[in-house]
Order: structure tokens, then C-alpha cells, then sequence
């Protein structure tokens, strides 16, 4: 009988492990997305726990989720860490986006509808008042959303994926070498993109998209950053 209650715990363990790890990964991820949990960081599955009131086996599972999209690295005997691009992938992550968003810039311009259009520029405007009332963070993440969008309009799904798992690691990549903040998070590259897709203008579009990422790259020095100690309780706990 012991065992049977033991197995039938163990049961309810995995269903509530199944259930409750897509909000911790997607806590997690946003934090690392928008910068507040910086290259390097640990990730303590005990804490972790505690922090967001789940079982062990709840963040173990979001943080294999982190670890496949390649946000966090699983280390034997350290344990689980934000990832930490090196200066060669940055290098290879700018290149892969340099040959495949423009691409993805001139698929949408030929395919993007009238409410695309509005949804982009809604877009725009979002990421202005970001800007404009300092939320960095949510700035970057809203500009990484941007180009994930234009390959969802253009209506590629193999792309897409590309353009998800570069973007997410841009991310990273950012964070920890990024020294111009005028490259990272100005809109008029976003603005004029828009503009070129409205009209559909194809070439314009991936012309204007090399060029912004181009610029990106120019906004990164590529010298290891070094990440300052931090308290996970206190970058991530909700705000009562």
C-alpha cells in the first residue's frame, strides 16, 4: 500500500511538474530576455523554488526548457547558468541573422496585409513609449519581438524558428557586450523597415534590414563584460 501512495504521489508530482514549468521558463526567460538576469547568473534550483512557490522538479524542468533554446548551460557538478555567449558566437549569431532576416525582411514586404501593417506600427508606438518613459529592458525585448513578427508575417515557419532561437540568443549577446545603447534600441531602423514592407518594396526592406543589423554589430564590443553580484530573490520576486 506504501508503495502504491508513493507512486501515486509521484504521479501527482510529474502532472504538477507538467502543468506548473511553462510559467517558470517563461518568468525566467523574460528576465533574461529583458536583461535583468545577466550572462553567467546562477540559477539555484532551491531558490528558485522558493521564489516562485513551486516543487524542485518544476524548475528542473524549466530550466532543461532554458537550456535546450540555449539561454541557460547545464554544468555537471555546478549546476544550471544564464548562458554565456563567447566573442566567436556572437560573431557567428550576426552573421547567421546578417544572411537570413533580410530575406525574411523581403518575404514580408510581398506578403504583409493591410492589418499586419497596423499591428507593426502598434508595435512601434509601443516600444516609443518604452523608450521614451526609460523602460530599457522592455525596449530591447519589444525590439527582439519585432523582428520574430516580420518573419510570423512572412509566413515562413522554417525561417521563423531560425529567427526566434537567433534573436533570443542576440539577446544574451547583447547584454553582455553591448556598449551603444543608440544602435540597440533606436526605432527608426524599425520606423523605415515598416515603411518599406507598407509599400512593399521587398529590396528596400532587406537592404534596410542588413543595414540595422550591421549597426547592431557596430554597438557591441566584443571584451567579456563581467556581471555584477546579484540576488535572484530580489530580481525576481513579484512586486507585491
Amino acid at each position: 500500500m506504501a508503495a502504491e501512495r508513493n507512486i501515486r504521489a509521484g504521479k501527482r508530482d510529474d502532472a504538477k511538474a507538467a502543468k506548473r514549468w511553462p510559467e517558470v521558463y517563461s518568468a525566467l526567460k523574460d528576465a533574461i530576455l529583458s536583461h535583468r538576469l545577466t550572462p553567467g547568473t546562477k540559477l539555484p534550483e532551491d531558490e528558485l523554488a522558493s521564489i516562485y512557490a513551486v516543487g524542485r522538479s518544476v524548475v528542473r524542468a524549466a530550466l532543461q526548457a532554458l537550456a535546450h533554446d540555449r539561454l541557460a548551460r547545464l554544468e555537471p557538478n555546478r549546476g544550471v547558468f544564464v548562458a554565456h555567449p563567447s566573442k566567436k558566437e556572437a560573431r557567428e549569431i550576426f552573421e547567421a541573422r546578417a544572411l537570413i532576416e533580410p530575406r525574411v525582411a523581403a518575404l514580408a514586404a510581398d506578403a504583409a496585409k493591410r492589418h499586419d501593417i497596423s499591428l507593426l506600427r502598434k508595435h512601434l508606438e509601443e516600444e516609443h513609449v518604452a523608450l521614451k518613459s526609460g523602460r530599457v529592458s522592455d525596449a530591447i525585448a519589444l525590439s527582439a519581438r519585432f523582428h520574430v513578427t516580420l518573419a510570423q508575417i512572412a509566413d515562413h515557419s522554417t525561417f521563423t524558428g531560425m529567427v526566434e532561437e537567433l534573436v533570443s540568443r542576440s539577446s544574451l549577446i547583447i547584454a553582455l557586450y553591448w556598449q551603444r545603447r543608440d544602435t540597440t534600441c533606436e526605432t527608426h531602423a524599425h520606423h523605415e523597415l515598416v515603411e518599406a514592407i507598407a509599400k512593399g518594396d521587398g529590396k528596400g526592406a532587406s537592404d534596410l534590414m542588413r543595414g540595422h543589423l550591421v549597426d547592431l554589430l557596430s554597438g557591441l564590443d566584443l571584451t567579456l563584460g563581467e556581471s555584477g553580484a546579484q540576488s535572484l530573490t530580489d530580481i525576481l520576486q513579484p512586486k507585491g
